[in-house]
């Protein structure tokens, strides 16, 4: 007399897009896949073109045959919509600010934010300035680089450092904590946005 060996498993029953992205879900979470993936973003952080101070120069630097970040995994880039990393070098004022929150919420996730110099966190000499904004009121800073400029070795370490934290696997989407300045800050921006649109909406309604 035999009797029937039970199977186990996942069944996904209903909408086929939503059981597939179910299952796409749960096959990234599992332990091999998942480090595959960490391991894959580790060496492709690329950031933005993005200038916003003086510490530019030592960014510029960094990616010099001298120290050559590439061999990092790292390559700046363009567009926001095909980086992952924003380097913010040295003094960030309201205007670059507003600039490098509108870059930055166009990234995909995950992405990663490094300031760099001593004005990018602490103000430096311009602590007392009215046109000054601190990285950490407009994005989430992963790692500081201190220094007034920092050489293009400690950033250098940050980007191992930041390699290291991908790796394993303590990233998470994350956004700034208290967003009070942060609003006050790009409330001009997102008016003109909206005013646009509605302006657009408008034209193409009479078209």
């Amino acid at each position: 007399m035999s009797t029937a060996c039970p199977r186990t498993g996942l069944m996904f029953i209903g909408n086929l897009e939503e059981a597939a992205r179910k299952a796409a879900k749960w096959l990234v979470k599992r332990t091999p896949i998942r480090h595959l993936r960490d391991w894959g973003i580790s060496f492709s952080l690329w950031p933005v073109h993005l200038t916003t101070s003086c510490c530019g120069a030592e960014f510029a630097a960094l990616y010099a045959p001298k120290y050559d970040a590439e061999r990092l995994g790292s390559l700046p880039f363009t567009h926001p919509r095909n980086t992952n990393l924003v380097l913010i070098e040295g003094t960030l004022t309201k205007k670059m600010a507003r600039a490098a929150r509108i870059v930055w919420e166009q990234m995909p996730w995950p992405k990663f934010v490094i300031a760099m110099g001593a004005c990018a966190f602490t103000g430096g000499v311009f602590y007392n300035s009215y046109n000054i904004v601190m990285v950490y009121d407009v994005l989430p800073v992963d790692y500081y680089v201190p220094g007034c400029p920092p050489p293009p070795d400690a950033v250098a370490v940050a980007l191992i450092k930041l390699q290291e934290k991908v790796r394993r696997g303590m990233w998470k989407p994350r956004d700034v904590e208290d967003k009070t300045k942060l609003k006050e800050l790009m409330a001009p921006i997102y008016e003109k946005s909206r005013e646009f649109l509605e302006e657009n909406r408008k034209l193409a309604h009479i078209d």
